[in-house]
């Protein structure tokens, strides 16, 4: 008998950048599934030397 193969749904990887709410630069660039809530992250930021909020946005 032959095993019945089941196919998964592919979803795209975008790349996306997370952008300085303080500055508004494009400190960041990361390559994830597309869906789902925006990224909202405390990163780095070397303009103003210190961490700070960043959230996904596409180019």
């Amino acid at each position: 008998m032959a095993a019945a193969k089941k196919k998964k749904g592919k979803r795209k990887v975008e790349v996306v950048h997370l952008v300085c709410e303080e500055t508004g630069d494009y400190n960041y660039t990361i390559r994830r599934r597309s869906g789902g809530e925006k990224l909202k992250l405390k990163k780095y930021s070397p303009r103003l030397r210190r961490h700070t909020l960043h959230v996904e946005k596409k180019k």
